[in-house]
Parts: structure tokens; sequence; C-alpha cells
């Protein structure tokens, strides 16, 4: 057996919970270096997690929007590869909604200055002026983060209502961290050079993401992309359990070996074993799971952990062409929608009858209040009322439409998240060695999908490699360790230790 054989005996099959953009990357590169995996995917239907594609009678539509776009070329070159044919290049739009009229984003000085009027736009340059002058030293929440950059004027007028929907909190109680990670690079001063000197479309270069002009996006939604890296990691010889809710994660630290208990639909209990773990579920459910036990300080750090949950009412209608935005951030607390977005506008694909048009009326609430608990028939109603209200379609022109709700699609980022999940995050790494957390919820960052494949790209490397090179948990908080770097410039010029004897065992399945 050559060392390459050796070093993937070492590994051991490769358990991987969640099949969203995190973990189907992860797999799809294992199974590339032919280390067997096991994908355990909750939703009977669909992968791709919160970057499916849902379908209803032939129209598509994203479960919040997704944009390909990464200042990462191996995650661009990743998107290519698995999708060399199906990708447009769509110019990209979005405005903000506020005081009935709709104003560009980022913010173009001479249209807010006109829609604005003088007083106002003099009272937000001043603002800004005087939050140069006089910052917040170490924004600890949001309001002060984003007054720093943009002034306090601005910041009531195009971030806190929007804001507070999301996150059904005020602004001063969440961390700024969220704000440095979604708005990462941008102030007023960049939006302005912006507006005045434009980068040329699709240029990926140094650009602020929320300042790009055009991006990729998959011709039949983002959910095609995630089901070409399910078929090809399953044409590698890899297993996708669909339908599969994870019980009980039992780890041997003797054998080094795991031990994880699912079941289907059916209630049908299926036990799978394996070398490494890779998950991208919940810290919150993947705390209870774990035998032996974590402690209980580490249980109720996990328990204390929140998320935001979303649902989208998915309004078909006829298209009268009310505005191209691929979406609109909805700044009018008149309203419960957040956000409007605009299929067509993301890939004409997705609509299958070119009279007409699909929004998708984007609501945030948290699993089991009223908004969540609204039957279909009453959310549909709302968002009916809610597009006549705003001035985007007038009741008789819909004329069908459907709900999806979606749990734990959104992080919080409290006060005291960051404690919480360092809490978690250092037993796990020190009891559970070899259990690696990647994504979204994986890790309680609330990050793009980029990021999320970037968590997975460097933890399948930590896998091959035997040891931990890359500190996973920089992606998204340091820019500069994967945005302006491959993640190859990143190794240490040290000898990698492996993880120690793991038992390598078959993949096998347990019925």
């Amino acid at each position: 057996m050559d060392e390459q054989e050796v070093g993937k005996a070492a590994v051991g099959p490769v358990v991987i919970i969640g099949a969203g953009p995190a973990g189907l990357t992860a797999a799809y590169l294992l199974s590339k270096q032919g280390i067997p995996v096991t994908v355990i995917e909750a939703d009977s239907q669909y992968v791709g997690g919160i970057s499916r594609t849902v379908k209803y009678k032939d129209f598509l539509f994203d479960i919040g929007g997704h944009r390909f776009f990464s200042k990462s070329q191996e995650v661009e070159d990743l998107w290519s590869e698995l999708l060399p044919d199906d990708m447009l290049e769509r110019p990209r739009s979005s405005r903000i909604f506020y005081n009935k009229q709709l104003f560009s984003y980022p913010l173009k000085p001479l249209e807010a200055l006109r829609k604005l009027g003088l007083i106002e736009s003099l009272r937000c340059v001043l603002s800004y002026g005087q939050s140069r002058l006089f910052p917040v030293h170490s924004p600890a929440n949001f309001e002060d983060w984003v007054s720093n950059q943009f002034g306090r004027r601005l910041f009531g007028i195009f971030f806190k209502t929007y804001t507070e929907k999301v996150w059904g909190m005020d602004c001063k109680e969440i961390s700024a961290d969220w704000a440095a990670q979604r708005i990462q690079g941008l102030s007023l001063g960049k939006a302005i050079s912006h507006a005045l000197f434009p980068r040329k479309a699709g240029g990926r270069g140094e650009v602020v993401k929320t300042l790009i002009n055009s991006f990729r996006y998959p011709r039949k939604g983002p959910g095609m992309m995630w089901e070409a890296a399910a078929r090809k990691t399953q044409e590698m010889g890899g297993t996708i359990l669909m339908g599969h809710t994870v019980n009980a994660l039992s780890y041997d630290a003797e054998q080094r070996h795991w031990t994880i208990n699912c079941r289907d639909k059916s209630g049908t209990l299926s036990t799978v074993e394996a070398g490494q773990v890779i998950s991208s579920t919940p810290l919150r459910l993947l705390a209870g799971w774990l035998s032996p036990g974590v402690s209980e300080e580490t249980l109720q750090a996990a328990q204390a952990l929140h998320y935001r949950d979303f649902l989208v009412v998915a309004v078909i209608l006829k298209d009268k062409k009310q505005f191209s935005d691929n979406w609109i951030y909805i700044h009018d607390p008149s309203v419960k929608v957040g956000r409007i977005q605009n299929f067509k506008s993301w890939s004409p694909e997705m609509i299958p009858d070119s009279t007409k048009v699909c929004y998708g009326m984007e609501y945030f609430c948290f699993e089991g209040d009223g908004l969540w608990s609204s039957s279909d028939a009453d959310l549909l109603s709302l968002a009916k009322s809610e597009l006549s209200q705003l001035g985007f379609a007038a009741p008789e022109d819909i004329s069908d439409g459907c709900v999806v709700r979606q749990p734990k699609a959104y992080p919080i980022y409290d006060a005291d998240y960051a404690a919480h999940v360092d809490t978690v995050r250092l037993e796990l790494e020190k009891s559970f060695p070899p259990l690696h957390l990647i994504g979204r919820n994986g890790m309680h960052k609330y990050n793009n999908q980029d990021h999320a494949m970037m968590t997975a790209m460097l933890t399948v490397k930590n896998i091959v490699a035997g040891s931990r090179i890359f500190n996973v948990w920089n992606v998204n908080q340091d820019a500069e360790y994967h945005e302006t770097q491959t993640a190859s410039e990143l190794i240490p010029q040290t000898e990698p230790k492996l993880f120690g004897s793991v038992r390598a065992v078959p993949t096998r399945v347990k019925t």
C-alpha cells in the first residue's frame, strides 16, 4: 500500500451531517480523494439546505436569493467544475423601499439627495460627518457599528427597520460581529466612490461584495448546483441518505471510531460507522446527540444559542414589470414583509410562463410564533394584501402561490453568542478530535454560501493531511484569510501530524 493509500486508510470513512453547500462540498471533495463518504440529510426531497430550489407547478424559486460570487478563486473554480455549462451571468440590482420610494442600493448620492430632499440630505451629511469625527470606539452592537460607517441618520432610514424585522430584536441587542461580517468593508465613502467610479461589471478583483455589479447564477436556481454535487458524489461511490434524521452520535475514544444512529421518515433505524464526522447541523442540536455526553456547562451554552426562522410566500401573478430588481428591501414598518424577491430577474428559466412572474415575499419569524403558525391560506392572503399596499401588484393580478417554511435559517448574534460558541467548540475539539464543524449552522456563523464552502474545503484539507493545519474559524472572520489568498498559500511550512491511529472501518449502513 503506497503512502497515499495509507493516509486514506488512516482517515477511514467520513459521515457528513447535512446536504447543504458545506456538507456537499465536503462530500464531493472527499469522494474525489477516494475517501468513502455517507451524507445524512433530513429533507426527503431536496439537497442544498437553505440554498435549495423549490418547485411548485413548474415554477422554481430560491429560499432567500443566493448570489454566486466569491473573492476566492478556489470557490469560483469549484462552482465551474460542478456546473460547467449551466451558469448565467446576471446583473445585480437591488433597491430599498422607503417612504413609498425606491432607492438604489448601494446608495447613489444624487438619487438619494433628490428623493430624500435637500433638508433631510443635509441632515444625513451632517450626521455622517459627526460619526467620522466622534465615532463610537470599539462598537459592540449593530446600531453603533453601522452608525460609525454611515451616520445615525442614514442608519435610521436605511438599516434599522429592515434589520429589526430580520432579527425580531432591537439593533442595540444585536452584536456588532454580524454587521462586520455582512457589511464587511463597506462605508458611505466607499458607496459614494463606487457610485461615481463603478467597477467593470463582472470584475472580481478587490471589490466589496455588497457593491458587485453582477454575479453568476445557475439557470434553474441554486439547487441545480447542489443536485450536481450530490449526483457526482454518488457517481464516485458516495452515499446520500435522504429523509434521515440523526438522533445519536457515539464516539469510542480508544478506537477513535464513530457510530451514528439515524431514522428515516418511517421510523426505521439505521446505523452508520465512520472514522471522522463532519457536521453542518445546528450546534444546539449536535451537543445533545453526543455520547459520551458533554458537560452541563457546554450543554447549557449550546441551548443558549438562538436562531431566527424564515418563511417565503411565493406569489404567482401577471407580469406587469413593476420592478426588475433581484430583490427589494422593505423599510416600511406598516407591513410585515422584510424583502421581496423577483425570481424572474434571477433567471427567466425559473418561470415557465413568460406572461407571469413569481415574487418571493420573505417573512422573518420565530418557529411557533403567530406568523410561523399561520395557515398557508392566511399567509397567502397577507402577502397579497401587502403587495397591493406597497403598490407592487393589484389583487386581481395574483393567481396562485405557495408557502415554504425554513427553521433555523439564521443563527442569532446576540450579546452572549460568541462566549457560548467558544464553550461548545472548545469541549468538542478536546473530547471529540475526529469531529469537524462546518457551515452556517454547524459553526453558528451567519456566513454566505461561499464562506460555508470554504470551511468545508479547508476541513477536507485538514482531514486528508491528518492535521488541523487550517483554522476554519477564521473564514469570514478575517477576509484576508480566504478572500485574497488560496488555501494552498496558507499551509504552514511544517510537517503535519496525524490525528492518531484512526480505525479504518468500511462504510456500511445497517438497517
